[in-house]
């Protein structure tokens, strides 16, 4: 998450595993940045120290993106019909939930529809 903007810069699936980690950095490496993380061992191994600030209390936004996300989401909050094991699908939720919410990707599909009313 981009703290000034409150946007996702991006996420990886998978464990709480080195490869996860290894993964999310490969990702955000490119990005000019300071990654502020918990306590996550595979964090320290990764991402480089000078770049790196640890604490529960810098990572409040994330915590938030993803109650809010199994919030608006069924597929993360219940283990019965709605659940997809896919990792595909899972990550093509996300992807959508994404667009409408943070990218405004819809709007203009939005406007056109709620225009038909005016």
């Amino acid at each position: 998450m981009d703290c000034h903007t409150n946007k996702t810069i991006g996420w990886v699936i998978g464990d709480r595993s080195i490869k996860t980690a290894k993964k999310l950095y490969e990702k955000l490496k490119h990005l000019d940045a300071v990654f502020y993380v918990d306590d996550w061992d595979p964090y320290k191994q990764i991402f480089p120290r000078n770049r790196l600030v640890i604490g529960k209390k810098h990572t409040t936004l994330i915590e938030s993106n993803n109650s809010n996300i199994r919030h608006f989401l069924a597929r993360m909050t219940r283990r019965t019909k709605v659940v997809s094991r896919s990792v595909e699908m899972v990550d093509l939720t996300l992807r959508l939930c994404w667009n409408i919410n943070e990218n405004d990707f819809f709007k203009i599909f939005q406007n056109k529809f709620l225009g038909i009313f005016s």
